[in-house]
């Protein structure tokens, strides 16, 4: 059974017909003779946490093609209260063809793959966000090797610097990780040393088969992570369950701000990045954001075609 719980859970083999998929559903969206893969399926889709584009991009995703999705938030089911995560997996393969679960603990996704029949997708937790991270090089991809597709599509990305500011203990910064090294790029990390990745996740990256094994840089100087660039990344410093921590989170991170200076210390053609919402003014100004290079929306959207290749890959992988 083929799962899509963290990124190295595609092959780097398995990437050009993944991301030539995601580019040729992008270009059939909404034209007669589209792909419906998931026809007569019914996918449930777990949210413990609430959210804006992971849902709609998966509900419209599932339904664009064929199947029906199928949404349950904590309150609706008995997950790891009134039933144990192992049955609950087993109790729901038996009704839909899969699920996708976006929650807190990655263990959960983890269990629900271990004891359950059919695919699992993370849709995020506390510790990973991969559909985000292949989602964010989809996009790259679009900017870098227009016109081509396959491996030369992937390929673009070879060599590429990412630089990460602000919470680099984060689960985006953790995909990041993963996900530079699986694409053969190269990532950068500036934060406050008291939010450097978790001795957690470097025993998680150590677990990893990378040629050369897992690497990365972190830097407590922003102007240092940016420098040769070809993406500026952050992400927001207060994340779900961390409110009562905001101000000195706020404060610590402070010197991380994505200004219009630190932007033009990466290369001259460099990206910004955000996975959304943003939050102008704490960890990335305004000006930035509205930075033609800023291409925030065209992650938004690419959600949804990168989404759908997975969808229709693990759907594939399970007949």
């Amino acid at each position: 059974m083929k799962h899509f719980l963290k990124e190295t859970d595609f092959a780097r083999s398995e990437l050009p017909k993944l991301f030539a998929l995601a580019r040729e559903l992008k270009r059939k969206r909404g034209k007669r003779g589209a792909p419906r893969p998931l026809e007569g399926q019914t996918w449930a889709m777990i949210f413990s946490k609430s959210s804006t584009r992971t849902r709609v991009s998966f509900e419209v995703g599932i339904h664009e093609l064929g199947g029906n999705p199928l949404f349950l938030n904590k309150n609706d089911i008995q997950l790891g209260r009134g039933e144990t995560v192992e049955d609950t997996a087993r109790v729901l393969s038996r009704f839909v063809h899969g699920l996708i679960v976006r929650t807190f603990d990655h263990s959960e996704v983890e269990r629900l793959a271990a004891s359950g029949s059919v695919p699992v997708i993370n849709a995020l937790t506390d510790f990973l966000h991969p559909c985000q991270i292949f989602t964010d090089a989809f996009t790259m991809t679009e900017r870098w090797a227009k016109g081509t597709t396959g491996a030369k599509l992937v390929e673009s990305l070879r060599g590429r610097k990412i630089a990460f500011l602000g919470d680099t203990a984060c689960n985006m910064a953790n995909s990041w990780i993963l996900g530079a090294n699986l694409f053969g790029m190269k990532i950068s990390l500036a934060g406050p040393k008291e939010f450097a990745p978790s001795a957690e996740f470097k025993a998680h990256l150590a677990t990893e088969k990378f040629p050369g094994g897992g690497s990365y840089h972190f830097t407590t100087d922003p102007f240092e992570a940016v420098r040769d660039a070809d993406v500026v990344y952050t992400d927001v410093w207060v994340s779900m369950g961390k409110e009562d921590e905001k101000q000195e989170r706020i404060r610590v991170m402070s010197p991380y701000v994505v200004t219009a200076k630190l932007f033009a210390a990466a290369k001259k053609d460099a990206l910004f990045m955000h996975c959304l919402p943003a939050h102008a003014g704490e960890e990335v100004t305004q000006e930035v954001l509205d930075n033609p290079r800023s291409i925030i929306f065209d992650e938004a959207e690419n959600r949804l075609h990168m989404q759908k290749a997975i969808l229709a890959t693990l759907a594939a992988a399970r007949r």
